[in-house]
């Protein structure tokens, strides 16, 4: 929990936030809900597919592209991979959400 605290006030390094938070856990939660989703949609559970789909995926997206956009503020290289890493989060974010 901690992490995910520093993450949301965007004390972790860019590198951090972008590559573990907001690509690799992001996939692995993302995945997570979308097959679950699907297998409760096959079973007629609409209300709980879109709870596990959106209602757990979404704010772990936000919290992720939050994470990184505020890290990318502190990011002290270049100001092109901070804006990169402030783009790519936000639309691959956005499209697993919707997806």
């Amino acid at each position: 929990m901690k992490k995910l605290r520093s993450l949301w006030s965007g004390e972790l390094s860019l590198g951090e936030a972008f590559w573990t938070w907001a690509i690799g856990i992001g996939l692995v939660v993302n995945l997570t809900t979308s097959v679950l989703f699907l297998s409760l949609m096959t079973i007629d559970r609409t209300w709980s597919a879109l709870f596990v789909g959106y209602g757990l995926s979404a704010p772990y997206n936000l919290v992720a592209v939050v994470g990184v956009w505020r890290s990318a503020a502190r990011y002290t290289g270049p100001a092109s991979h901070a804006d990169l890493a402030r783009i790519v989060s936000a639309i691959v974010m956005l499209l697993l959400t919707l997806t």
